[in-house]
């Protein structure tokens, strides 16, 4: 099992977000994640990553077999933990290579394993690129200065493949992407997964589900998980919108 969620409730401010979330993810999967706008669905991601901004008030979150919460922001990443952001920052004046480069062997020293000299991360650099076909123009540049939408969001892609994390969480990956540059990210996505990671998908639309397809589509809805099944329930929700769920609930 990589992450084991239970009874998760966190708060921002005074106010409750998630109420009772629960979700189990074991190795090989794809787990979509939809709901309306406030449902949570952003909340979760954040509180798994920890985001300092939200407190969690009552449940338990295992990664990995550990207790998740009590690790720093830092560590939950050092431990595979990965987010795709959904507005992913500019970073001035940090190249691509220093950043990436320091990332990768605080990850390796954190593991126990030994720092990757300066031509052994030029190879595994190399190797990535081509793997999930990033732009050299993009990786020797400061981190997404100037980059358009869909260049930070394949920039994104391409850190998930260099620090190969067991878990990836993609926070409204596709938001302000058009349909080509959906393409490339969900092509770079489904050649990193594989039978021993896993990944969360959080999305409002059907779309994306087109290209990443999930093995679980889970309904979020008013701070808890209402509904769980397959593709077909995201296709449902593309008909029917959110407020048959309402309905459902009454």
């Amino acid at each position: 099992m990589i992450l084991s969620i239970k009874n998760l409730h966190a708060n921002i401010g005074e106010k409750e977000i998630l109420k009772g979330v629960s979700l189990d993810i074991r190795e090989g999967e794809i787990h979509a994640i939809m709901g309306p706008n406030g449902a949570g669905k952003s909340t979760l991601s954040a509180v798994l990553t920890g985001n300092p901004a939200y407190t969690v008030t009552q449940g338990e979150v295992l990664f990995n077999g550990k207790d998740l919460l009590k690790m720093s922001p830092e560590d939950r990443a050092r431990e595979g933990l990965f987010l795709c952001f959904q507005y992913p920052v500019e970073i001035p004046g940090v190249s691509m290579v220093n950043f990436m480069r320091t990332a990768v062997n605080e990850k390796r020293k954190y593991q126990g394993q030994k720092e990757l000299t300066a031509s052994e991360f030029l190879k595994l650099m190399r190797e990535k690129k081509e793997l999930v076909e990033i732009d050299d123009r993009l990786t020797k540049r400061a981190v997404n200065e100037g980059f358009s939408g869909g260049e930070k969001k394949r920039n994104e892609i391409f850190q998930m493949a260099m620090l190969e994390p067991s878990l990836s969480i993609l926070d409204e990956a596709d938001s302000g992407l058009d349909i080509d540059a959906l393409r490339i990210v969900a092509e770079g996505v489904n050649k990193l997964h594989n039978d021993k990671n896993a990944s969360i998908v959080i999305t409002h639309y059907q779309r994306l589900l087109d290209y990443i397809v999930p093995d679980f589509v889970h309904i979020l809805y008013e701070g808890k998980i209402v509904k769980t099944g397959d593709k077909k329930l995201a296709l449902t929700l593309e008909q029917k919108g959110y407020d048959w769920i309402k309905d459902e609930l009454v």
